[in-house]
C-alpha cells in the first residue's frame, strides 16, 4: 500500500517573494513591495532580536503537568471556544489542517483535526503546550495576529523562520468585554494546499465566542444591543455595550465599530454621549440615532443574582407550542415531540446520524423545549478531549486529585448537569473503562468526583448521540451491551443532508435567515442556489451553514452571490461520492428491541457490516490508500478506517 502523504517539505514560495526574502536579509531596499505591512513589520521585529531565519527555533513544550495547569487556568475560555473549535474541525479537516486555541500568549491549548497534518506538523512543534508568540518563533500567525491585534493570515514563506514555510496559517485573537487578550483561534494547514476562506472563518468564529463572553457576566448592568440593520439584533454581528450608572463599563468591537469609538472610550464615555434619548426599561425596542446615524436600540438588564431552577417533576407534560429556535420537517418535529415528552419520563434519548447531521442542534432543542430549559444543558463531546481528560471533565475531582489539578476541585459535567440535560456527543468513542463508571452513575444517580470525597446526588435527563453504529461497536466487544441498553431505550436518527427532497429551498431558508430582511440584504443567484443544492455535503448542515457564513461575510450590502464565490471542492462537486455511502434513510426513531439496521447500498448485497467493510475497500481503492481522502468520501473518520485496516490485518 502506497504511503497516504509524501514527506512535508516547503512548497517554493513565488518569484516576488523570494525576492523579498532575499532583499530583506540582505539589507537591500524593496522587500516591502511584495509583502503586506503586518509581514514586514514582523520581520524587522524578528531580525531587531536577532532570531535564526534557517535553523529551527527553540521550542521548548511545557511538561504535561505544565499543561494541565495553564489548562485548568484557562478552562473557561476552553468550554467558550469549545462549539467554534468544533464547527472549524470540519473545514480543517476537508483542507487536511488543524484547529488551534491558544491563550493570550500564544501557548497552544488544544489543537482539532486532520490527525495525519497534526502529526506532521510536530515536525515544527505546532502541538500543544509550546509557545508560538513571536519571540519564540518568529513570524507566524499566532503569535503575530497576538501583537497586531487583528486578523493575520501567514502562507509559506512569509513565515520568518525557513523551517515553517511548510504552514499556511490563519488566525485571530479574541477580545473579552474589557478589550483585554483573552486567547486565539488559529486554523493552519500544509502550504500545498491554501484555504482560500480561512481567515474569515477563525473571525467568524472568534466573533461568535466574543458574543457569547456577555451571557450573564453583568449581573444588575444594562445591557444595549444595537444595529443599524434590525436583522442583525442577536447575531454575533450586533452592537454590544454594557453601562453602570450611565457610564460605558464594557463593550463588544462590533459596538465601537459602529460607533466609531476605540478601547479607550470605556470608563469615559456616558450613553447620553452616545445615544440621544434616555436608556429606558428593560425589553425596550427602539430607533435611536447616535454621532454615526440611525439604529435599532434594545436595552436588557441582567439579573443581579442568577437563579437556578428546580428540577421539573419528571411526569410534567411537553409544552404544545414550541418556542423560536430551528425549523425541522414534520417527521423529525414528532420525533423531537416523543423525545422530549420521554424524557421527562425519565428514558434516556440516543440520537444517531452522519457527522453535522444536527445531533447537538435536536439535542438544544429537547433541551430548550422541555421543562427542564431552566437547567443547564452541559455538553461534552467524548471524541474530541483527549481519554485521560474525559473522566475528570465528567466526574470532577477534588483538590490535589491529581498533578495540576486546580486548588479549589471541579465539580465535573455530572453535578454541573443537576436539573438540567447532560449531552454525550460522540459516545462510541467512550473509553470501555469509563463506559462502566458512567453505567453506574446512572444507575445509582450519584457520582463520586477523582480523588475520593462524598458521593453527592444527581439528577439530570440523559441525551447521548452517536455518528457510529453503536450496535456493531457491541459486537465488535467495544461498547458495553448493558450500557448500549440503557443508554438507547429511544433512538432517533437524524437524515443525512444529501438526502433531502428540496435542497435548493433548504438552502435560500437558510440563506434568508442568515442574510435577513431588507434591500441591503445580499441574495444568492439561481446559479449559486443549484450549485449549493446539488453538492453532496459530506459534512452535511455543519458544512452547509459553514459555507453559507463565508458566503454572507465576504458579500457586499445588496450584491446577488454568484457560484464563482464558492470554495472550489463545492463548485466541482463529485456526485460519484454518493455511490460509496449509505442510502438516503428518512428520520426515523424507534424504541428497542425493534431492529435499527440500514438497508444494503446499491449494487452491495449482505449483512451491515459485510457492506460496510466494501465501502470501506472501495473508497480506499478509489483514494489509492489514502486514509484521510477516503474517510473524507466516506463521511467518516480517519480512525475508522484505521480500525477496519487493523481487523483486516492490513
Amino acid at each position: 500500500m502506497p504511503a497516504p502523504f509524501p514527506p512535508l517539505s516547503p512548497v517554493p514560495p513565488p518569484d516576488e517573494l523570494l525576492t523579498a526574502r532575499r532583499r530583506f536579509f540582505s539589507g537591500a531596499p524593496g522587500a516591502e513591495q511584495a509583502l503586506a505591512l503586518p509581514i514586514i513589520r514582523s520581520w524587522t521585529r524578528c531580525a531587531e532580536r536577532g532570531l535564526p531565519v534557517g535553523g529551527r527555533l527553540k521550542a521548548e513544550p511545557l511538561t504535561q503537568g505544565e499543561l494541565s495547569v495553564r489548562r485548568e487556568r484557562y478552562e473557561a475560555l476552553r468550554r467558550r471556544c469549545r462549539p467554534e473549535l468544533e464547527a472549524l474541525h470540519l473545514s480543517a479537516s476537508a483542507a487536511g489542517g488543524i484547529v488551534i486555541l491558544t491563550d493570550p500568549t500564544g501557548l497552544v491549548l488544544d489543537t482539532v483535526g486532520s490527525a495525519d497534518f497534526a502529526d506532521r506538523a510536530a515536525q515544527v512543534a505546532l502541538r500543544p503546550g509550546v509557545s508560538w508568540s513571536e519571540a519564540d518563533s518568529g513570524t507566524n500567525a499566532i503569535g503575530t495576529a497576538l501583537i497586531e491585534r487583528r486578523g493575520i493570515e501567514v502562507r509559506g514563506a512569509e513565515h520568518y523562520a525557513e523551517p515553517h514555510g511548510i504552514l499556511t496559517c490563519a488566525a485571530a485573537p479574541i477580545h473579552d468585554p474589557f478589550g483585554e487578550l483573552v486567547g486565539l483561534l488559529d486554523l493552519s494547514g500544509p502550504s500545498a494546499v491554501p484555504h482560500l476562506h480561512a481567515l474569515a472563518l477563525v473571525e467568524l468564529a472568534v466573533g461568535q465566542v466574543e458574543h457569547r463572553l456577555f451571557e450573564g457576566a453583568f449581573p444588575g448592568r444594562d445591557v444595549v444591543r444595537f444595529h443599524a440593520d434590525p436583522s442583525f439584533l442577536g447575531t454575533a454581528r450586533e452592537g454590544v455595550l454594557v453601562f453602570e450608572d450611565h457610564r460605558l463599563v464594557a463593550a463588544n468591537r462590533p459596538g465601537l465599530a459602529l460607533l466609531g469609538l476605540g478601547w479607550d472610550a470605556l470608563g469615559a464615555r456616558r450613553f447620553s454621549e452616545l445615544f440621544e434619548g434616555s436608556l429606558g426599561r428593560p425589553g425596550d425596542a427602539r430607533r435611536a440615532r447616535t454621532p454615526n446615524g440611525a439604529v435599532m436600540l434594545r436595552l436588557e438588564r441582567q439579573s443581579p443574582t442568577p437563579v437556578r431552577a428546580a428540577p421539573a417533576p419528571v411526569a410534567a407534560p411537553a409544552p404544545a407550542v414550541a418556542p423560536a429556535g430551528p425549523s425541522f420537517d414534520a417527521e423529525t418535529e414528532q420525533a423531537l415531540g416523543r423525545a422530549i415528552r420521554l424524557m421527562n419520563a425519565g428514558v434516556p434519548v440516543l440520537i444517531q446520524g452522519e457527522t453535522g447531521s444536527g445531533k447537538e442542534v435536536f439535542a438544544r432543542q429537547i433541551h430548550a423545549r422541555g421543562p427542564r430549559a431552566a437547567g443547564t444543558f452541559a455538553a461534552v463531546n467524548c471524541a474530541a478531549l483527549p481519554e485521560g481528560l474525559i473522566e475528570s471533565e465528567l466526574f470532577g475531582y477534588e483538590d490535589g486529585a491529581f498533578t495540576g489539578a486546580r486548588r479549589a476541585g471541579f465539580k465535573g459535567l455530572f453535578r454541573e448537569a443537576d436539573g438540567g440535560v447532560l449531552f454525550l456527543d460522540e459516545i462510541g468513542d467512550m473509553p470501555l473503562g469509563l463506559q462502566s463508571r458512567l453505567l453506574r452513575v446512572l444507575q445509582e444517580r450519584e457520582v463520586t468526583p477523582l480523588g475520593g470525597g462524598k458521593a453527592v446526588k444527581v439528577d439530570f435527563a440523559l441525551v447521548c448521540a452517536s455518528h457510529r453504529d453503536l450496535k456493531m461497536l457491541v459486537e465488535h466487544g467495544s461498547f458495553r451491551a448493558d450500557l448500549y441498553f440503557r443508554i438507547a431505550q429511544y433512538t432517533v436518527t437524524l437524515p443525512p443532508l444529501r438526502s433531502l427532497a428540496d435542497r435548493e429551498a433548504l438552502v435560500e431558508r437558510l440563506w434568508r435567515e442568515m442574510a435577513g430582511p431588507g434591500p441591503d440584504a445580499p441574495r444568492l443567484s439561481p446559479d449559486c442556489r443549484e450549485v449549493l443544492a446539488r453538492h453532496t455535503w459530506p459534512g452535511n448542515f455543519r458544512q452547509l451553514t459553514g459555507v453559507l457564513k463565508v458566503l454572507l461575510a465576504l458579500a457586499e450590502p445588496g450584491e446577488t452571490v454568484g457560484p464563482e464565490a464558492l470554495p472550489a471542492d463545492v463548485r466541482t462537486t463529485d456526485l460519484r461520492a454518493t455511490d460509496l455511502r449509505s442510502p438516503a434513510q428518512p428520520p426515523a426513531a424507534s424504541m428497542l428491541p425493534a431492529s435499527q439496521a440500514a438497508d444494503p447500498a446499491p449494487g452491495l448485497s449482505g449483512d451491515l457490516g459485510s457492506v460496510t467493510r466494501a465501502a470501506m475497500d472501495a473508497a480506499l481503492k478509489d483514494c489509492d490508500g489514502n486514509i484521510s481522502r477516503a474517510a473524507r468520501r466516506l463521511g467518516i473518520h480517519r480512525s475508522t478506517l484505521h480500525r477496519h485496516l487493523a481487523s483486516r490485518g492490513h
